[in-house]
């Protein structure tokens, strides 16, 4: 396997250790955050003390993204499947920079362009990752299909609870177990794209290992 195409697979393994390694640090240094009751956004919200590391996180989780996507793309072969999933990889990456433009208010203070956009962000996002896990499904025969359908469901059935939250957070009223049952919906999409990278390095070691003996 040619280095560079090495690296961009390495890409997938960082990304979820890169956000959750974020996500977990902002919880900590923000003051009276609940890791298990509030949203994954409120630690980048508008006034949030944890905004701006956020902000850092855009220019190197989406970067990754897109390169990720490109190691995928160059795994792909004849896969055409995989290959429809290592572009929107890259579209979603470029797409990703939109947070930027879209953080949302803090509780009690909902209800601006601001939150349409980020509500926006959230739909786009949610569809882009539903298509990429069900067009990546086939990267690895039945078990990897299987424990693709599982995170997509899990991913739509986390991320639709945490939607009928959004009255409450917007009325400043406690929302119990919402942050632990958003970042599973969260977390397992990427943990999926991180499995995803290990198969497809193990994958060209196999076929570099049998081109060699040949």
């Amino acid at each position: 396997m040619k280095t560079s195409h090495k690296i961009l697979l390495i890409c997938g393994i960082i990304i979820p250790l890169f956000y959750i390694s974020i996500d977990t640090i902002s919880a900590f240094l923000y003051q009276g955050y609940i890791y298990t009751d509030q949203a994954i956004s409120e630690l980048s919200a508008i006034g949030a003390p944890t905004a701006w590391i956020w902000t850092i996180l855009n220019f190197v989780y989406n970067p990754l993204l897109v390169a990720f996507g490109i190691g995928v793309l160059k795994s792909a072969d004849s896969k055409r499947g995989l290959r429809i999933s290592g572009i929107l990889m890259i579209i979603g990456g470029i797409l990703g920079f939109g947070w930027l433009f879209f953080p949302m208010n803090m509780r009690g203070n909902i209800g601006t362009a601001f939150d349409v956009g980020h509500l926006v962000m959230s739909a786009v996002t949610v569809l882009t990752l539903t298509l990429i896990i069900l067009f990546g499904s086939g990267a690895a025969g039945k078990r990897f299909r299987i424990y693709s359908i599982l995170t997509i469901i899990v991913m739509l059935g986390g991320g639709g609870y945490s939607g009928t939250q959004a009255p409450r957070v917007a009325a400043q009223l406690p929302t119990p177990w919402m942050g632990t049952i958003e970042r599973v919906s969260v977390f397992l999409p990427l943990i999926w794209i991180l499995v995803l990278a290990v198969v497809l390095l193990r994958a060209r070691r196999l076929n570099i290992e049998r081109s060699n003996i040949v």
